[in-house]
């Protein structure tokens, strides 16, 4: 696969991933306080695993190509902070979302949840930074 499609896919993935993630931290994470109490814990299951569809291959992709990126010799200095952005975004992930997350299971949880939404901010600035960095690239 030449570099310019490894490139595509890495920046579409990005893309991607940005606008699903300024829907959650905007609309969908935010009407979980609604759930119904009595069904939390089985609508949070839903979320998981449907979510889980949708962004474990997008960020799979984004990672991989990013690797792929790395060790075919891209570089230059957007490139470079949008790599950068990454480690973030897969650190707070696995070590703030997904204990939240885990939490929610066990059913409604105020703080939980609070902690959820705002630290899911990290992951939204990172991949709207990404996004940026990536487009300046496409732009030049």
């Amino acid at each position: 696969m030449s570099g310019n499609a490894l490139f595509a896919i890495h920046c579409a993935a990005t893309f991607a991933m940005s606008g699903i993630i300024w829907f959650v931290q905007i609309v969908h994470y935010p009407l979980m306080a609604e759930f119904p109490p009595a069904r939390f814990g089985e609508i949070e299951r839903r979320h998981c695993d449907l979510t889980g569809f949708v962004v474990a291959p997008l960020m799979l992709a984004e990672i991989s190509t990013l690797g792929l990126l790395l060790l075919g010799g891209m570089g230059g200095f957007w490139f470079l902070a949008s790599a950068a952005l990454l480690a973030p975004v897969w650190l707070s992930t696995f070590l703030l979302q997904v204990p939240a997350h885990r939490a929610l299971l066990r059913g409604w949880d105020p703080a939980a949840h609070s902690r959820l939404v705002a630290t899911n901010w990290i992951r939204t600035a990172c991949w709207t930074l990404r996004s940026l960095a990536l487009g300046a690239i496409l732009v030049k």
